[in-house]
């Protein structure tokens, strides 16, 4: 698996808070929660390549 591409992200505290107690009831780091947000984002948009799989890497 290739690095991952590390950014800063700032959220509002309380737009934090929610993910954060999202992440928890979905047994997630608040990290990996945005992750799948953003890439169930993208495929919904029909903006992620076909051939990736479900953890999101190319097959």
């Amino acid at each position: 698996m290739s690095p991952k591409k590390k950014f800063l992200l700032r959220l509002d505290p309380k737009l934090y808070e929610v993910l954060e107690r999202w992440a928890a009831d979905e047994l997630r780091s608040v990290n990996a929660h945005i992750e799948f947000l953003l890439r169930d984002a993208a495929r919904r948009a029909g903006r992620l390549p076909r051939e990736w799989g479900e953890d999101g890497h190319a097959s």
